[in-house]
């Protein structure tokens, strides 16, 4: 799941002109993306009668994007993202063959900051920080390849804010003043995980078990001291969850860090939520679920090398009952240039269920990653 981080970025200063502009050139159109494939070998506990496979070739193509953008006269940029992914967010499509939309939206950006529009995270989803990447194309939170007891395991594994997803909504960024960037978003309805093509009528509202109008909040700073370099943020996030007379009030919160110097990049992050399941399901607030997040890193880069190591637990939780999920995930890359990247991917898994059991999982893997 990771992404490009809005926050780690200026935004491009530009005034505004009365009346109407022309881009003096067509937008330019660009295609870029990443491909990581894998092979690994996986000891993973049998969960009832259920068995894991001991070995795996898993491929992740999630970041194809083709990009327009262009500067209008009047200094204002313009332009349209989509991107396509190999399957979709929660491979839940009937054939994962597919290449979809997992993202497609429209933005403008100038002096006033930048506006969104259309399928794409959020503003607490693109100002977040969290631990470090090391192994090419993955990491521990939000990962793309996670070897685990899948049928145990139900937590999020992410501290991002997953509630809005990729639905369709308006986010605007201010500018970033002496380093703090504020970012607000607001989705109406989350009834696609992605970018729903709903030209056409007028959507229902109070649709049971959906949740519709999410506001996010978020804020961050980006800056440097002498040769530290630092990054922290902070959201709020909440909707109004559907379920008819029952109450219910889904919302998250976050915070994260990164700290880089000399090579090193340290960072962490916490998550929390309430009343959400399955990242965009409301519940019950007399169920009184929850779910925290946290998860710690360290990466060091020297030259075309990285290596880290990185940790998350994810604990889900109601009265008298939890499944508590935790990763530790080391290894590294090596580049070899143009984009291309090797790398080894160890991971450890244990699931706690409880009285359900207790599951552990090991995998070893060799990455390729191509940038394009």
């Amino acid at each position: 799941m990771k992404k490009t981080l809005l926050g780690t970025t200026a935004l491009v200063s530009a005034g505004l002109v009365a009346g109407p502009a022309l881009a003096s050139d067509p937008l330019t159109v660009t295609v870029g993306g990443t491909v990581t494939a894998g092979i690994y070998y996986i000891d993973a506990d049998d969960v009832g009668a259920v068995q894991y496979n001991e070995s795996a070739v898993k491929l992740v193509a999630r970041n194809i994007d083709v990009k327009a953008e262009g500067t209008l006269d009047n200094g204002m940029v313009a332009g349209v993202l989509a991107t396509l992914s190999l399957g979709d967010d929660w491979n839940t499509n009937a054939n994962n063959n597919d290449a979809t939309f997992r993202e497609l939206f429209a933005y403008l950006e100038g002096g006033f900051g930048r506006f969104e529009i259309g399928g794409t995270d959020g503003s607490a989803f693109k100002m977040h920080y969290t631990s470090p990447w090391f192994v090419p194309g993955n990491g521990v939170d939000s990962p793309n390849i996670l070897n685990l007891p899948s049928t145990a395991a139900i937590g999020r594994h992410s501290t991002f804010s997953l509630m809005a997803a990729d639905a369709n909504k308006v986010t605007y960024f201010t500018p970033r003043f002496a380093g703090f960037q504020l970012g607000l978003s607001y989705t109406p309805d989350v009834s696609y995980n992605g970018p729903n093509p709903n030209g056409l009528g007028a959507l229902p509202g109070g649709t049971l078990g959906r949740i519709d109008n999410v506001v996010e909040v978020a804020l961050n700073y980006a800056g440097s001291f002498g040769s530290v370099d630092l990054g922290v943020d902070g959201f709020y996030v909440t909707g109004e969850g559907n379920l008819g007379a029952v109450a219910n009030d889904p919302e998250e919160m976050g915070a994260g860090l990164n700290l880089g110097f000399g090579g090193f990049t340290f960072g962490g992050a916490y998550y929390k939520s309430e009343d959400l399941a399955v990242t965009s399901v409301p519940l019950p607030s007399a169920a009184n679920f929850e779910e925290e997040v946290w998860t710690l890193g360290i990466s060091y880069a020297t030259g075309p090398w990285t290596v880290g190591v990185a940790y998350l637990d994810d604990e889900v939780s109601t009265p008298g009952a939890s499944v508590d999920t935790t990763t530790w995930q080391t290894g590294g890359g090596y580049n070899l240039g143009s984009g291309v990247d090797i790398g080894l991917d160890l991971q450890m898994t244990n699931v706690d269920a409880g009285v359900a059991g207790d599951y552990d999982a090991q995998s070893a893997g060799l990455v390729l990653s191509v940038a394009f």
